[in-house]
């Protein structure tokens, strides 16, 4: 599964994707600043993933906002994070590997 984050901290974005695909996913990062290219690059992100997650504590107004239209435009319903550090995402990946639908993971709106 190809999965984007959106927001989070960029420094544990090379942790994060090593453990996606220990996982067997794909791992897409943006670090939602919406300044030049920002905001073509989200939307072709999201566009381009099977599950997005949207860290919420973290991240803009405008790419929280943006994330949200771009998926409600595509019939799709993000995850939504307060935070995403390295052991809240292994629980996450290891949640999806059980089963459980990405939407009941969400903790934030």
């Amino acid at each position: 599964m190809r999965i984007a984050i959106v927001g989070g901290v960029e420094r544990t974005e090379a942790a994060q994707r090593r453990l996606a695909e220990a996982h067997g996913h794909q791992l897409i990062f943006h670090p939602g600043h919406l300044a030049g290219r920002g905001a073509r690059t989200l939307e072709a992100l999201i566009d381009a993933s099977d599950l997005v997650v949207v860290v919420t504590d973290v991240n803009s107004h405008g790419a929280v906002q943006l994330a949200r239209k771009r998926l409600r435009l595509a019939g799709r319903t993000p995850v939504l994070l307060r935070r995403l550090g390295h052991s809240r995402f292994a629980q996450f990946l290891e949640a999806l590997d059980r089963g459980v639908p990405a939407t009941e993971l969400s903790v934030a709106t």
